[in-house]
């Protein structure tokens, strides 16, 4: 079989099979996501023949995404440079499948000054309007009148963008989650509601606290187009998520999609101090045999579009994107105390 994937570090990747893209953006989620779960509960920097070695610390707390990379990928992939998303406390994926710089993402979390927020966002905090990412957000359903926002920022400009608002099970019991899809709604704004349902608010299984149970029914009496889809299956996410967009641009108004998914890391890293075990074995093996990235992977061999040596190729470049990353980040300089009265004020940002 013809090797479609290309040495990455000749700036080729643009010429692999568009399926190979979804799995090699997918894989790069994964290993910035595993990586930065090993770094924050083990601490690194390089040794001193350049290898990276457990040393330095990795500051505040990381909420990863293992286990959810097909619905960041497969929503954020249909959408255009001038689309907007608005993330969660959970968004490093959703950064990266945006066209986000790993580079400057790993920064931001080491808290250095080629960040993102020159380091003074964090892993929460990661604000990049250059690439439609109006923030990922420490606040549960604090990102989704945002999405909202700019969706209505489109409509009244006459522009064709649309807004995405990311959340998950447990934003959608907050009350800003049907304010905003009452307002949206009425004006028929260019956005699309996807919630990644992950099944734990936080420690909790969300069924104990949803009244009613399926979130996806929550937007029928607004009238909203309302979907559930297997979080797991790119594809079936793209689907869902291409008639969402074209209808949008439409001006035919908002989409719910409810996304169910597991994580295959807990809520936070370091979380089981406090909490203990809350999830079965049975249950955690029961989902990991559904790895978004191993189903695709092997939805694509059977298809003929590559063989399983192409796809350990595609994982290994992304795993060294990932350590160059780190490097980058470590080798940045913290902000300085001067920066604790910079960037207070509106006319300042772009100073």
């Amino acid at each position: 079989m013809t090797n479609l994937l290309k040495n990455i570090d000749k700036g080729s990747a643009q010429e692999e099979h568009p399926q190979v893209r979804l799995y090699r953006m997918m894989s790069r989620i994964r290993a910035f996501e595993t990586r930065a779960q090993k770094l924050w509960n083990h601490r690194t920097g390089p040794g001193p023949d350049g290898e990276v070695t457990e040393a330095r610390h990795m500051p505040g707390f990381v909420h990863l995404s293992i286990g959810q990379e097909a619905i960041a990928v497969g929503v954020c992939t249909l959408l255009g440079e001038k689309d907007q998303i608005a993330s969660t406390h959970r968004g490093h994926g959703h950064v990266i499948a945006k066209g986000g710089d790993v580079n400057r993402l790993m920064a931001e979390l080491y808290g250095r000054v080629t960040g993102y927020c020159r380091g003074k966002g964090g892993s929460m905090h990661i604000y990049a309007p250059e690439i439609g990412v109006l923030g990922t957000n420490g606040i549960v359903a604090g990102g989704i009148p945002h999405a909202v926002g700019a969706a209505l920022s489109s409509k009244l400009l006459g522009q064709d963008t649309v807004a995405v608002s990311f959340f998950g099970d447990g934003a959608s019991n907050q009350g800003v989650f049907f304010e905003a899809m009452n307002f949206a709604a009425l004006w028929s704004l260019p956005v699309i509601f996807v919630c990644e349902n992950n099944f734990y608010t936080e420690w909790c299984n969300y069924e104990r606290l949803n009244s009613g149970k399926a979130i996806v029914d929550r937007g029928m009496p607004f009238g909203i187009p309302s979907f559930q889809v297997d979080g797991t299956d790119i594809l079936a996410v793209r689907d869902v998520t291409s008639e969402a967009i074209r209808r949008a641009r439409a001006g035919r108004g908002p989409t719910l999609i409810e996304a169910r998914v597991y994580l295959h890391c807990g809520h936070m890293e370091g979380e089981e101090v406090i909490t203990g075990k809350y999830r079965s074995a049975e249950e955690t093996t029961s989902w990991e045999v559904r790895d978004p990235i191993i189903q695709f992977g092997s939805r694509l061999i059977t298809a003929g579009v590559c063989d399983q040596a192409d796809l350990e190729q595609v994982r290994d470049e992304e795993k060294r994107r990932v350590e160059e990353s780190l490097r980058f980040a470590l080798e940045s300089e913290p902000p300085g105390l001067e920066e604790l009265t910079m960037h207070l004020f509106a006319d300042e940002v772009n100073s």
